[in-house]
């Protein structure tokens, strides 16, 4: 897991940016709700006035006004305002403010001063409670009789006498203690209407003034709804902009990091040894290596387009409706949403790890069908190989069918919880919108914002279908990324100088295959000159193949040593060393390309004459120039368009043209005719007269010139010599000799 963090840590800067655009789209989204509400509560409700201030209003409104106000306030209020005298006024100041204020010749106007958001909060303050008073006193409806009698009663006059005098004027004259009763006692009843009708109430008010004083209230309106809409056409296209570049960032993101995810994959799989290959099966690092990155590619994808931004916008949707009477709803719905997955997931979490080891499955024996074709033709056993995928294939496609099955549940249901809490809010909103504790729009805005909140679980709930998997797939990558190479250099590996000479020594060598309960090889011990050729023969399973590849180290020996010029193998590095050994391995590999490609494969720096004489001394040329692009010829994947003997000399070919000081020929010349065979070897002789050479081999006739050949038997070396001596001093050698060749042909 720290390589896979290490590789996001490269993409941080990337992945802050994604982060900060969802935190903008988030907003633009969340105030898209609360200018629909505006524009049905202010726009509409209220003729487009925003709130209970006053932006002009008459002189004499604004008297009646200060009446039911203290002297602190009543200064506090006039402080905010400009009066407009149009005795004071010069003519052209007249004229300009007279376009808007057609009272102006009958009446002086205060006009509201520029003053801050905070400033105008504070008058609001201060004005609602009159403005409020003063429409209730104005309205046709109010019972004014009752006002009557309390203030007669206070005041201890006739009520026949008040009632003679002008309402506003008869307030005017009393002291503001004498009135404060009466505002508080209209202040605890206008509380009670809730914060909707008081709205509504005090807009009415204003409207009719700014009607009075000859204000254009219908261009008022319509400019606020036009400006407020192009506010929300502004921020949905920056929202949209926003979510387009969220989703190239983010697939920029997904696809370098599965770039980066695979390199390290494969460098870690290239670095294994036999041993790893065994443990993870061929089929399933092919399928760690594609597949798996595959699905956590696609979950970072998913993370950074949505997961990140589901619960920003969930959370701010939900911190936008928390103060709202109605707020209650979404704590159900979330609660239900969250028993809904809680269940599916608990079902389908368990079949989510068994998913990808049955890809593995599918893979294993389809890699197997693949490369087996021949035999499976030979031997007439394609129903059976059909049986046995059809069997992974159904098998795999059950759990599918069962995870999908149980998911397809996840969206309508979901679909049920969202529509019926649009129903519930409806429902339960209708009451509230009728008390006044909620207006139209703000319900409007409320429902917007629960489907924000249900979306962003829906959200989640759509990505966590293929999170299990995704988990599965991290922890199949990171099993490949954490696992311990068996065969490792130390800290500060020593390299071969030029002085190289390639003194090869094996001392008392043991190996046991992992896991094994055996030694495979016991006691080994033997050196090889430069200049002179070691040859390897025994029966089948003797150890021969597994004695040479713990030369480059392809495996390490369990017990003993192998020296190179008196230094440990293990104690160099393992490009140093095996960039000085030619190894041909038994089964000839090629590599798609071109015979060029696979001859020049130890290095760019490989001319075409060395190429060319590689190809000589292997005996390829034959072929290569009756190819109609010669060098250039195509190789097939793993070189299906070439003969057995053709790969194993372009393999030879490969290793002479890396002109290394070691040769190991791991029975690279079965495929070769005899006089292939025999050409090839006495070529080889002069070109590696200075290199040292090992050769296992199933053939005598091949191994006939060696300088000594080392008879193996389980494991065990029970002969060493030239061929003479091994005639007569080792018996296995004589049967293996006699086995193949007759006795004359052998003196």
């Amino acid at each position: 897991m720290k390589k896979i963090f290490k590789i996001l840590g490269k993409l941080s800067i990337p992945i802050i940016v994604v982060v900060a655009l969802l935190f903008a789209q988030a907003r633009c989204d969340l105030a898209l709700p609360d200018y629909t509400a505006n524009i049905v509560n202010i726009g509409i409700q209220q003729s487009g006035i925003e709130d209970s201030v006053y932006n002009a209003v008459s002189q004499s409104t604004m008297n009646k006004l200060l009446i039911f106000t203290d002297e602190e306030t009543k200064e506090s209020i006039l402080d905010n305002y400009t009066l407009l005298d149009k005795n004071e006024l010069t003519e052209e100041e007249y004229q300009e403010k007279h376009k808007d204020y057609k009272i102006l010749d009958k009446e002086n106007v205060y006009e509201l001063k520029d003053i801050s958001n905070e400033e105008r909060e504070n008058l609001e303050k201060e004005l609602i409670n009159p403005i409020l008073i003063v429409n209730v006193l104005e309205n046709e409806n109010f019972d004014k009789n009752i006002l009557y009698e309390e203030l007669a009663k206070n005041a201890n006059m006739d009520i026949n006498t008040l009632k003679n005098m002008d309402l506003f004027d008869l307030f005017a004259q009393m002291p503001y203690e004498a009135k404060e009763q009466l505002i508080n006692e209209f202040g605890k009843q206008f509380v009670d209407l809730g914060e909707s009708i008081q709205s509504q109430f005090t807009v009415t008010g204003i409207k009719a003034e700014y009607e009075y004083i000859g204000l254009d209230v219908e261009q008022m309106q319509l400019s606020y709804i036009f400006n407020t809409g192009m506010k929300m056409l502004c921020l949905a296209l920056l929202a949209m902009i926003i979510t387009i570049s969220v989703s190239f960032l983010a697939s920029r993101i997904g696809s370098k990091f599965s770039k980066e995810l695979r390199k390290e994959v494969v460098e870690k799989v290239v670095s294994f040894s036999n041993k790893e290959y065994k443990e993870f099966s061929v089929a399933s690092l092919i399928t760690r290596s594609t597949n798996d990155v595959q699905q956590v590619q696609m979950v970072l994808i998913m993370v950074l387009r949505i997961v990140i931004y589901a619960p920003i916008l969930g959370l701010g949707a939900l911190a936008k409706v928390s103060n709202s009477p109605l707020a209650w709803i979404i704590g159900v719905a979330v609660g239900a949403i969250l028993l809904l997955i809680v269940v599916l997931f608990s079902c389908a979490l368990p079949k989510f790890r068994v998913v990808q080891k049955m890809v593995d499955k599918i893979n294993l024996i389809f890699r197997e069908i693949i490369t087996g074709i021949p035999v499976i033709r030979a031997f007439s056993t394609e129903k059976h190989e059909e049986k046995r995928f059809d069997k992974a294939n159904k098998d795999l496609t059950k759990v599918n069918l069962f995870v999908n099955r149980l998911m397809t549940i996840m969206m309508p249901t979901m679909m049920f919880i969202m529509n019926g809490v649009s129903i519930l809010i409806v429902w339960v909103g209708a009451s509230k919108v009728d008390t006044g504790a909620i207006q139209v729009g703000s319900l409007l805005a409320f429902i917007t914002y629960s489907m924000q909140i249900i979306m962003s679980f829906l959200m989640l709930s759509m990505v966590s279908i293929i999170l299990p998997r995704a988990f599965v797939s991290i922890k199949r990558i990171g099993e490949i990324l954490n696992t311990k190479n068996s065969i490792e250099e130390i800290a500060n590996p020593l390299t071969l100088n030029n002085n190289f000479k390639g003194v090869v020594e094996f001392k008392d060598v043991y190996f046991r295959y992992p896991d094994a309960t055996e030694d495979v090889l016991e006691n080994i011990s033997f050196k090889a000159m430069p200049g002179t050729t070691t040859a390897f023969i025994g029966s089948t399973g003797s150890g021969k193949s597994t004695l040479v590849n713990l030369i480059p180290r392809l495996f390490d020996v369990t017990g003993g040593k192998i020296l190179i010029d008196g230094v440990n193998i293990k104690d160099l590095s393992l490009k140093s060393l095996r960039d000085n050994i030619g190894f041909i391995p038994q089964k000839g590999v090629l590599f798609s390309g071109t015979i060029e490609s696979n001859i020049k494969f130890a290095s760019e720096e490989i001319d075409d004459e060395t190429m060319q004489k590689a190809a000589k001394i292997a005996q390829a040329t034959e072929f290569i120039n009756q190819k109609e692009d010669g060098y250039k010829s195509e190789i097939a994947q793993g070189g299906n368009n070439v003969s057995g003997g053709q790969k194993q000399r372009l393999s030879i070919a490969r290793a002479i043209a890396k002109n290394p000081k070691i040769y190991v020929f791991d029975d690279s010349f079965s495929a070769l005719d005899f006089k292939t065979d025999a050409a090839l070897r006495k070529a080889l002789s002069k070109e590696t007269k200075n290199s040292t050479i090992f050769i296992v081999a199933q053939r005598i006739s091949t191994i006939l010139n060696a300088d000594q050949i080392i008879v193996l038997d389980q494991g065990n070396i029970v002969g060493i010599g030239k061929h003479e001596q091994l005639l007569e001093t080792c018996e296995i050698y004589k049967e293996i000799a006699l086995s193949q060749l007759s006795e004359e042909e052998l003196s």
